[in-house]
């Protein structure tokens, strides 16, 4: 059995609403405690605790402060979970140490078990929650098989949506005995060895300039706020950020739209990557270092639009799903040997799309060699 991933959007009533606001405050106000616990053990030289040991403080915790109860319990036991998490990401040198949750840039999220059927979908327009009730839902038609967890989010956009984990058992798609080596690229996204390019849509570009004004206008309502709460408060009155609408339009029209941003780019590349593991038995990709490349001034804009992260992400779990192979290869001289005979034929700057080799005397598209030469890899690996 598999584990999959179904986002579903919710549509709430002003209880519901209050209760998930209520279990994301109370999650980080766990979080915080336990840090604070951890950090107050290591300075008075004590052992860490580990997330069960953690999980066993929420009994103590729940006595001292008994608003805990208000949340879903077992959000609170992940909120152990999601620590623990960082601490041993932390001990691995992979990140620094973990650090407070804020109130001003929460984590709008929140992990629910299933525990005794409290999750279940009622029909398709309905799916009962903890804590939540019954709670009226768009895309429950896609849900099949056992229900493990709920991820509960509130999206800047004032959106609320729920990604539901759940068993599946997928079936393997039938065999081609096709392969294909892929190039990623700027100009167009993916190059594959069989000579197909697929177009770079540059979804955060078409959107820029609409971006752009209501980003301006969300900086200059904020400023206009701001001192107009500097002004009430020496009058020795109080106001609240949420008491300027025109901000918080503001601020939901660019969340708006880079959400747009983002869905568009998603259903590009969920499109595309179905196509590629249902015509191809074995995909062979270059395992680029994304972090390594977006410190290029010049082109880092461009890299983080591509995703070519999320194309590879996709392609791995894919695969694994419906029995098609992925191998990553090194990208080193894939643009330069020649494919044809083997031997390199320099660097060349960007510019240049097109080459006759010098050695065997055949004339190259640039990124078809390299994807020819990214399958010849895998294939002489295997």
């Amino acid at each position: 059995m598999k584990l999959k991933g179904v986002k579903i959007k919710l549509k709430l009533n002003e209880s519901q609403k209050n209760q998930i606001d209520i279990n994301i405050s109370l999650r980080r106000f766990v979080k915080n405690q336990l840090l604070n616990m951890q950090q107050t053990r290591y300075r008075n030289g004590g052992n860490y605790t580990s997330k069960f040991g953690m999980i066993y403080c929420l009994k103590a915790l729940k006595i001292e402060f008994p608003f805990l109860r208000q949340a879903e319990s077992t959000c609170l036991e992940y909120a152990c979970a999601d620590l623990d998490q960082s601490y041993q990401r932390f001990f691995k040198n992979q990140n620094d140490s973990p650090k407070f949750e804020s109130r001003k840039r929460p984590h709008n999220s929140y992990k629910s078990k299933c525990i005794n059927n409290n999750i279940q979908v009622v029909d398709n327009h309905a799916i009962k929650l903890p804590k939540l009730g019954v709670v009226k839902a768009y895309g429950l038609n896609r849900i099949n098989g056992r229900i493990k967890s709920v991820v509960v989010h509130k999206e800047p956009a004032g959106i609320y949506t729920a990604t539901i984990q759940v068993e599946h058992e997928p079936v393997e798609l039938p065999k081609t005995n096709k392969q294909v080596g892929l190039d990623l690229g700027l100009a167009d996204l993916v190059i594959q060895s069989d000579g197909f390019k697929l177009k770079n849509k540059k979804f955060e570009r078409l959107l820029a300039k609409k971006r752009h004004v209501w980003e301006r206008k969300l900086a200059r309502r904020r400023l206009q706020a701001k001192k107009k709460i500097e002004v009430a408060q020496k009058s020795g009155i109080e106001l609240e950020w949420s008491s300027f609408k025109n901000v918080e339009k503001a601020r939901k029209m660019v969340a708006k739209i880079n959400r747009k941003i983002a869905n568009q780019r998603e259903d590009y590349l969920q499109k595309y990557t179905t196509q590629l593991v249902k015509k191809f038995d074995l995909i062979v990709m270059e395992d680029l270092k994304t972090k390594n490349l977006m410190k290029n001034k010049r082109l880092s804009r461009s890299i983080a639009d591509s995703s070519w992260a999320k194309i590879k992400t996709m392609l791995q779990y894919k695969c694994d799903w419906y029995g098609k192979e992925l191998i990553l290869v090194a990208p080193q001289y894939t643009s330069q040997n020649c494919s044809s005979c083997g031997k390199n034929t320099g660097k060349k700057p960007l510019h240049i799309r097109e080459f006759t080799c010098p050695h065997c005397g055949v004339h190259h598209d640039r990124d078809i060699n390299a994807g020819i030469n990214i399958l010849n890899k895998a294939l002489a690996q295997r």
